[in-house]
């Protein structure tokens, strides 16, 4: 499998801009997940590199072969390269077999051995291999998808939003055959997902856009851990930003003295605190007082929304075992410390973010 690399890629529509000037390195038998809000330009991106759209400026290298840029364009039939779609996009009146068999050399598409081996490799069984797509689930469809794609033994995978139309216990299991299906061919695949959750379990780094630009490109616990901005912060997972006054090295916020990460000057910050990183107890003398405003059950866990006496509400993310009723006041402590950003003008204008 080949490594992906992007440079300066710049693509607009008209006088829209869509990309601008990306730079994206993908290792060989690597996951990466583009992921942004809808109309950030991930799917252009994907478009680009797949060769569907050619760039306006940049350039898109396959195993340190340009394939577009630079005065020189390989069709996109030509790139070695798998494309999943969101839908899957197989043929109906094809069986299978003949789906998954279809981008093989005339020679080997009767070679039942074959399609035998990538249904095993996506996680189903041959026996489905003469059925047509709509006698299939929308898993199975998405896993013959994929099985076609990987037929060719392509250099790249791209895969687009191909879970979005999945219930979420059929997303769940389907991702997970998915992932065992490129680690076991040493697959260099990039997924395209709005899905955060999606995003940080699936891939090995993360590139977030926004607004046409690349603005993180990190592994999934560093992007959540150490986000370059609110913005990102806030879009990766639920968030608590609060305003704070930094001093030696402690947040003075709405939930007492934080610690905060090395490196944060003193002087005016908004501070970033994960919901799983409060804690709440029984009411006592100091403390910092909230009450219960709701409790949204989640069965093995719980987000517990809180009023705090500052007048600010803010989230915290709980076990499911033992919770505090609505109305009920609590202590909130803070575990860990908080993730400072320098200067009033940083502020996301709320205390609590859920994507």
């Amino acid at each position: 499998m080949s490594s992906l690399t992007v440079q300066h890629l710049t693509k607009s529509f008209g006088s829209t801009p869509v990309l601008a000037g990306i730079d994206l390195t993908v290792p060989s038998r690597s996951l990466t997940a583009l992921l942004g809000p809808s109309g950030c330009g991930k799917t252009t991106l994907l478009r680009l590199i797949a060769g569907f759209e050619e760039p306006d400026a940049g350039t898109v290298s396959l195993g340190g072969a340009v394939v577009s840029g630079g005065g020189r364009t390989v069709p996109a039939r030509r790139r070695g390269i798998g494309f999943v779609p969101q839908e899957g996009g197989l043929f109906p009146h094809l069986t299978v077999a003949g789906n998954v068999s279809f981008g093989l050399p005339r020679q080997e598409r009767r070679d039942r051995e074959r399609v035998r081996e990538l249904l095993a490799l996506v996680g189903l069984d041959a026996a489905l291999a003469d059925r047509h797509p709509h006698q299939l689930s929308g898993g199975q469809q998405q896993r013959v998808a994929l099985a076609r794609a990987l037929a060719p033994r392509p250099s790249l995978v791209l895969l687009d939003e191909p879970f979005s139309s999945l219930d979420a216990a059929l997303r769940e299991e389907t991702r997970r055959e998915v992932v065992e299906a490129l680690r076991a061919t040493g697959a260099t695949a990039v997924l395209v997902t709005h899905d955060q959750a999606e995003a940080l379990s699936m891939a090995d780094q993360v590139a977030v856009l926004r607004g046409g630009r690349l603005v993180q490109l990190a592994d999934p616990q560093t992007l959540y851990r150490r986000p370059r901005d609110l913005d990102t912060a806030a879009f990766v997972g639920d968030a608590v930003v609060l305003d704070a006054d930094v001093r030696g090295g402690q947040a003075h916020c709405a939930l007492g003295t934080v610690p905060v990460a090395e490196g944060c000057p003193d002087g005016p910050a908004r501070v970033l605190l994960r919901p799983e990183q409060l804690r709440l107890g029984p009411p006592s003398a100091g403390a910092v007082l909230a009450v219960v405003h709701s409790v949204d059950f989640y069965g093995h866990d719980a987000r517990v929304v809180l009023d705090l006496a500052a007048g600010l509400r803010v989230a915290a993310r709980l076990d499911g075992a033992d919770l505090p009723a609505g109305g009920q006041q609590v202590a909130v402590s803070v575990a860990g410390p908080a993730l400072a950003f320098p200067g009033a003008d940083a502020a996301l204008g709320e205390a609590v973010r859920s994507p």
